[in-house]
């Protein structure tokens, strides 16, 4: 399901979008304004941005803005009810779509899957047309099948097992916050490798040997406090 950024001052409205959106399947985290929605983008992307209009400080049109000038998602705009001036200036910033509040929550959803649906040919990409039991890994493809990661020249990437079970967790699921415990489990010793209670060390070794640059990675993210995402492409 879609990686999905709810910003919202009011901290109650957006735990309720959050919780309810969660349920039905979407990742979701949430963003209180402004600062913390820019750091929530650079830290994994989102596919959509249910994105408050009236907030203190930095408002909605100017986010919506940034959005569209800086970054390929999908804007849903909640506005204020019966407010046509910020409906039409929400589409002309960047929306591409909007809900006056109150809201059912069924509305909302059909709403950000909408949005979701006329957006998907521009974020489509060659894992589309992989082939059953093989998953992007940014660059590379993991087999599940064979228990193979293939770099973009074909060549099979020296891994151990266990390193293998994380990647298999991450490229399975793509756009998903995975904790600590759950990687643990997912990932378990094998043979002779170590039992490593420390998942953060495991995870440092793996992004020496993937990322271009480890001390800036791309491919597995840490989301403080949750644990580790793999950002949807």
């Amino acid at each position: 399901m879609a990686d999905i950024i709810v910003v919202d001052d009011e901290t109650d409205v957006a735990f309720m979008i959050a919780d309810y959106l969660q349920a039905k399947g979407y990742g979701i985290r949430t963003a209180s304004g402004g600062a913390e929605l820019r750091e929530a983008i650079a830290a994994a992307g989102a596919d959509l941005v249910v994105l408050d209009l009236n907030m203190p400080g930095e408002n909605g049109f100017s986010l919506a803005r940034w959005l569209r000038e800086h970054h390929d998602t999908g804007i849903l705009m909640l506005t204020g009810a019966g407010s046509v001036f910020d409906k039409v200036a929400g589409l002309e910033v960047g929306a591409d779509d909007y809900l006056a509040k109150p809201f059912a929550p069924v509305e909302l959803e059909a709403r950000i899957a909408a949005v979701l649906r006329r957006r998907r040919p521009k974020r489509s990409n060659d894992a589309d047309a992989l082939p059953a039991g093989h998953f992007a890994f940014g660059t590379y493809v993991f087999d599940a099948r064979a228990r193979n990661l293939i770099d973009a020249e074909g060549r099979a990437i020296p891994l151990t097992p266990m390193e293998l079970d994380l990647v298999a967790a991450f490229a399975t699921r793509p756009g998903q916050v995975i904790g600590r415990d759950e990687l643990l489990d997912l990932a378990p010793p094998r043979g002779d490798e170590p039992f490593d209670r420390s998942i953060d060390s495991r995870i440092t070794r793996l992004r020496r040997r993937l990322e271009k640059d480890p001390a800036k990675p791309e491919l597995i993210k840490t989301i403080r406090g949750l644990g580790y995402l793999y950002p949807r492409r």
